[in-house]
């Protein structure tokens, strides 16, 4: 009996012993195995190839496909984790690089020559318009010369002259003829009178021939020309020395072209101008400028260049228009860095480009600020900020400083970095803020009176000083005429509209005073310019509804005023002055309506 317990307790401890190691064996294996397992699917996880947006690097996702803001095709994204790159750059691989067109070009030198263009007129040479006056006093019985653009020849006669006072100097010459032997010296005092007239001595002879008064003289041309002005008619009584006509010597002109301050620096004296005019046809005048304007016409903004030109068979008549060409140098520093206009983000208070770096890591972007020269049509003279041989952006980059934005790198939107901006405004230019509530306002034609539209017109001498000084950028004579347009805005004389013409009016004036009743407490002339749309707006209904003005009224519009959403304003000039932007963007924009 105790042996078979012996054998029992034995045959437990020896199953005992098995199980326990075969759970160290095969249990401890198993969870090795399994973990192993976990690490090389968490490996996998890790390593997956994560798909982004070349244009919103924001966009994380983990299978291809488009992304939900653009819908550009995804790219995937490249491992950077050792990339060591500047913290103020922005890295972009070569794909990304060729879905946004971004192109680069080294920085080269050269001389810089600008092909300026010039409009002007056609006008008299100053120093041959002369003015043809008669040397005796009378009435005017005979004219020769009836309308302007006549031609004459010197000594030829244009007006005849009765003269009571040259009868008498006739008698007395008949008189003192009779005593001539005996009183030499009185007939030659009343031969020299004569002669003071302009009569010469064969009209002197012949008078004394003949032994009567002559009661007609004639006025002979004293130069060759063309009759420009008449400035008397038949019967008119004229004292010695006034004018009769005013004539031109065509035989050379000049051509007067506008220079605008921005092409000052390129035009100088001595350049030579190849022009022509839409009269003639494939025909090329050319001339030298002889002159320049030492003042800048305050209200046109242009100083005129003056070319001297022969006129050969009268080709070139007063007040044609011409359009010509100088092929400008810089007359400072040779071998000037000169890159393309498309390479500079330019916002009116800084330019930007972008710098092409390239390491063993990839290509990055580097903004850099420039100092800008003068334009040179297609591209800019760089004073300073870049060196030769620096490769930068030419193309794509708008895309590249989105880039930057997006990845809260300095841009031109952001110069100091930071979380990526939304949005557009003209790289912190002085951009009106939209209200969201300007509306272009709908309007009818209604009849109003004269007295109605001579009530109306100071609000248009206002309106024009106001954009004027916004144009200016001049925001304390900005905010005293929009105040003394509220002012002229009260004073308009209510009684002058009556019937469905007052209705109307007070409409539009309850605009124009909304819009105006917080000018003097704004601080900013942005804030003035966000006015000026709502006044705006008001004015070209109102314009459209009573037309008022007897001249024409030009609604010009700048697509990029408002956050780009666009803006209109009142002009009496064709010619865009953007009062948007100022200077930083001058002639933005476009003649969108024109009110007669």
């Amino acid at each position: 009996m105790n042996t078979n317990k012996k054998i029992i307790i034995i045959a437990l401890s020896t199953l005992a012993i098995g199980l326990l190691l075969g759970w160290l064996i095969f249990g401890g294996s198993s969870s090795e195995s399994k973990m192993d397992d976990e690490h090389q699917h968490t490996t996998e996880i890790a390593g997956e190839t994560v798909w982004t947006c070349s244009m919103h690097p924001q966009i994380r996702q983990g299978e291809p496909g488009d992304c939900p803001i653009c819908g550009m095709d995804l790219i995937p994204l490249e491992d950077d984790q050792n990339e060591v790159l500047d913290p103020m750059a922005v890295s972009m691989s070569p794909t990304a690089m060729q879905l946004a067109d971004i192109r680069t070009a080294a920085v080269g030198t050269m001389d810089p020559v600008k092909s300026v263009r010039l409009n002007g007129k056609v006008q008299e040479d100053e120093r041959l318009v002369f003015s043809q006056s008669s040397h005796i006093p009378g009435r005017i019985e005979k004219l020769m010369v009836n309308f302007t653009g006549e031609f004459v020849r010197k000594g030829q006669a244009i007006a005849y002259i009765y003269s009571p006072d040259l009868v008498t100097a006739q008698e007395e010459l008949f008189e003192a003829q009779k005593i001539k032997d005996t009183q030499p010296q009185l007939f030659n005092s009343a031969k020299e009178k004569l002669k003071n007239w302009k009569l010469s001595d064969s009209q002197v002879e012949q008078i004394l021939k003949v032994g009567t008064p002559k009661e007609e003289f004639a006025v002979q041309a004293d130069v060759s020309g063309y009759v420009t002005e008449k400035m008397v008619n038949l019967g008119d009584y004229i004292r010695k020395g006034e004018a009769i006509y005013e004539i031109a010597d065509l035989s050379k002109v000049w051509v007067l072209f506008d220079v605008y301050e921005s092409d000052m620096p390129w035009i100088k004296k001595g350049d030579k101008v190849n022009f022509t005019v839409a009269s003639l046809p494939g025909e090329t005048f050319e001339g030298k400028i002889t002159f320049l304007d030492p003042v800048i016409d305050p209200k046109t903004r242009v100083a005129k260049a003056r070319v001297e030109v022969p006129n050969k068979d009268n080709q070139l008549k007063p007040e044609m228009f011409a359009s010509g060409t100088v092929e400008a140098t810089l007359p400072k520093k040779s071998n000037n860095i000169v890159v393309p206009k498309t390479a500079v983000m330019w916002t009116g208070k800084r330019s930007v480009v972008y710098v092409k770096n390239t390491t063993a890591s990839g290509v990055s972007f580097m903004m850099r600020d420039v100092t800008l020269g003068p334009g040179l049509g297609d591209s800019f003279i760089v004073e300073s900020g870049l060196e030769e041989g620096e490769e930068i952006a030419v193309n794509g980059t708008f895309s590249i400083d989105a880039a930057a934005q997006l990845a809260g790198k300095p841009s031109m939107m952001n110069p100091e970095g930071g979380p990526a901006m939304t949005g557009h405004n003209h790289g912190g230019m002085d951009t009106p803020a939209s209200s969201g509530q300007v509306k272009k306002k709908e309007t009818k034609p209604v009849s109003i009176s004269q007295k109605a539209k001579e009530a109306l017109r100071p609000l248009y001498t206002e309106y024009l000083k106001f954009k004027d000084a916004l144009t200016a950028d001049e925001f304390d004579q900005a905010q005293k005429t929009a105040s003394d347009l509220k002012t002229t805005l009260d004073k308009v004389n209510m009684a002058a509209f009556t019937g469905e013409s007052h209705n109307a009016w007070m409409s539009h004036s309850s605009d124009l005073k909304n819009a105006l009743q917080h000018v003097q407490h704004l601080k900013t002339i942005a804030e003035l310019r966000t006015t000026f749309q709502q006044v705006s707006e008001g004015m070209i209904a109102m314009t459209k509804a009573f037309k008022p003005m007897d001249q024409t009224l030009y609604v010009q519009f700048c697509p990029m005023a408002d956050d780009n959403k666009g803006a209109n304003w009142l002009s009496t000039e064709e010619e865009i002055r953007n009062p948007y932007f100022g200077e930083s963007m001058l002639t933005c924009g476009e003649v969108e309506n024109i009110l007669k």
